[in-house]
């Protein structure tokens, strides 16, 4: 009486389930390897960054390290840039400088042919002329002196 009993449908699954044999497990004969018959192991990461044991001879290459950069500061401006630079706006600056200096000489010229040369061809020609020839006289010079003397009386 003191049994414990079971609910029905417990009960009735328990007589319904497969018979295990009560024998103990006992697993296949497999072959042995012996650690002097493998080769060296090496210890990589796998995609998870766990480290897993790998044969050596199947292991991928080691990384070879890169050379250390150089991190010094670099000037802001290329001083041969600079140098390039300066040579071209300077050699800009001459060639402006003697390229308006050859046109206003030019122009000079050209103003001195055309209106400058006929003044001194004239000055030269009225200087070189003789005084008779241009009064139209025999060369006497008459000074004519005539004074106008005006006088008022105002007597009011």
């Amino acid at each position: 009486m003191n049994e414990p009993t079971l609910p029905a449908p417990l009960a009735q699954s328990l007589d319904t389930a497969p018979v295990v044999p009560v024998e103990p497990y006992a697993p296949a004969p497999a072959a042995v390897k012996l650690a002097a018959e493998r080769g060296p192991v090496v210890w990589v990461p796998d995609a998870y960054g766990r480290m897993v044991p790998m044969p050596k001879h199947l292991a991928p290459p080691p990384m070879v390290r890169p050379e250390p950069r150089d991190l010094t500061p670099l000037p802001l401006l290329d001083p041969l840039a600079q140098r390039l630079v300066g040579a071209g706006i300077g050699g800009g600056a001459l060639a402006a400088g003697v390229g308006y200096g050859i046109g206003e000489a030019i122009n000079a010229l050209a103003g001195l042919g055309s209106g400058a040369l006929v003044w001194i061809a004239l000055a030269v020609l009225a200087w070189r002329t003789p005084a008779r020839a241009m009064t139209g006289a025999r060369g006497s010079t008459v000074h004519i002196r005539k004074a106008v003397i005006k006088r008022s009386h105002f007597n009011g």
